[in-house]
């Protein structure tokens, strides 16, 4: 590769996701309805040129150290055909035995390190009939590229929608919720103060102490073992109907984030409860991520990269710890009491001043300590907790890449030490929750069992509370 002149700093959190301590990327796949056919290598290389080359620098660019040591990225020659990978297995097999090859094989990408020498993006075409699509294509790109609201911002630059190929997809959009009522009195306020001092004290305490001293209990969702992050996964995949998701949220009067993430705790703690009683009451935590800019909708990838951006290019999250909430009475469980637990902690975090804290906090670090020591500290706090939730909206009609439609798209989030990660997205009125999980260490089928189960139970539960009755 010949090298252009010119360096962009790295963002500090693009170097702590880069580094010795930490290197996390980030698998999108997309199913294909239809078979995939033999040259589709040329096709790739043409939609990585035309459309994917051209978004953002950082595709075209390798990460090096300038004399002081510091990562910046360095523009190069992209060479397409090193990026694109099509795998070879026995032709003729069924489509059960070529999920066994999926699966191995994208444990294997997710393993894998991305060479110095070649920008950290990578695309593999597994043309082989699985039980859930004809083929499968597959993007690894590294997070210090930028978070999920940029990368699927760029998937969906390269998406046409299906039902109009010349027109751009809809970029979609979270629901605007009701604000508050701003005819508070100033003593009221006054009074609110005392509170957001008080909890965002608290939070930011319990937050340190997560990410330094204090772990979570050994579960069968938790190992604590060392490197658990460079062993072998398995993503196991599960879809909702966002309507019946909303139908619960429509009684509760709560959120869609909400609804979701207290029906993955609940099957959570059904799954360890089944494996160790003793696991139903332990400690454990999720690190929910949060994206941090102020804007509900996905701007154009030209409106990204502007300077001054609303909605910018690059890593912009926070995690925030999540206590699993534990079973108050098995014997008279009631599904709906996790949603409300997981509504109360996760509104009261995010109305504390925590995120803006840790931010501070890390942003001392790095000048005393450097981007490492950060690093380090962040993969502290992963490691300390049992697991971690991410979400992003994704197409919100039927699309299709290089001429081949689109059935259904998932994610995960791999290089982090934790034995259990969950992914969300939403695809045509669907929400596909992804499970990446340490192979060996907990049954795939089970946990999606008891996930799938949990959803029933508040469907259900949902369903039986009476209309004059109905939380608001």
């Amino acid at each position: 590769m010949e090298l252009k002149e010119g360096l962009e700093p790295m963002s500090p959190t693009a170097q702590y996701l880069y580094s010795s301590a930490l290197s996390v990327s980030i698998l999108t796949v997309l199913e294909i309805e239809v078979p995939i056919i033999t040259d589709i290598h040329m096709h790739a290389i043409s939609l990585l040129k035309d459309l994917f080359l051209p978004i953002n620098p950082r595709f075209s660019s390798v990460m090096v150290m300038d004399q002081k040591g510091d990562r910046q990225w360095k523009r190069v020659e992209v060479k397409l055909e090193d990026h694109i990978n099509v795998p070879i297995f026995p032709a003729g097999l069924s489509p059960t035995s070529y999920d066994a090859y999926l699966d191995d094989y994208l444990s294997k990408v997710a393993m894998d390190h991305f060479p110095q020498s070649k920008p950290l993006w990578e695309v593999h075409v597994f043309k082989y009939p699985t039980s859930n699509a004809a083929g499968n294509i597959i993007f690894k790109l590294h997070h210090s590229l930028g978070d999920g609201y940029s990368l699927m911002g760029a998937l969906l630059s390269c998406l046409q929608s299906a039902d109009n190929p010349s027109a751009p997809l809809t970029l979609p959009s979270r629901p605007h919720t009701k604000l508050e009522s701003d005819n508070t009195s100033d003593r009221a306020r006054v009074f609110q103060i005392f509170p957001l001092i008080f909890n965002s004290i608290s939070d930011f305490g319990r937050s340190f102490l997560k990410s330094t001293l204090v772990k979570d209990d050994r579960t069968p969702i938790r190992s604590g073992e060392e490197g658990v992050e460079y062993r072998p996964i398995t993503i196991s995949t599960m879809t909702f109907s966002l309507d019946h998701i909303q139908h619960i949220k429509a009684k509760l009067g709560l959120t869609t984030n909400d609804v979701i993430t207290g029906i993955i705790f609940l099957g959570t703690r059904l799954c360890m409860q089944e494996i160790s009683n003793e696991s139903s009451k332990a400690q454990s935590t999720a690190l929910v991520l949060l994206n941090t800019r102020m804007i509900r909708e996905y701007k154009s990838v030209k409106e990204m990269v502007e300077t001054d951006s609303e909605a910018p290019w690059g890593n912009r999250f926070a995690f925030l710890h999540v206590p699993i909430p534990k079973f108050k009475d098995p014997k008279s469980l009631d599904p709906l009491e996790f949603v409300w637990e997981a509504h109360k902690i996760i509104k009261r975090k995010r109305s504390s001043l925590d995120v803006y804290l840790t931010s501070k906090l890390l942003e001392i670090m790095k000048k005393l300590r450097g981007p490492e020591a950060v690093a380090r500290y962040i993969h502290r706090t992963s490691k300390n907790s049992s697991m971690s939730i991410s979400n992003v909206i994704g197409p919100v009609e039927k699309a299709i890449v290089a001429n081949y439609p689109i059935k259904g798209i998932y994610f995960m989030t791999v290089g982090v030490p934790q034995n259990l990660n969950i992914t969300i997205v939403s695809y045509m009125r669907n929400l596909r929750v992804s499970a990446g999980i340490e192979k060996g260490f907990l049954d795939p089928q089970k946990f999606k069992s008891w996930v799938e189960n949990a959803f029933e139970m508040m469907l259900q539960a949902a369903d039986e509370l009476p209309p004059q009755k109905t939380l608001i």
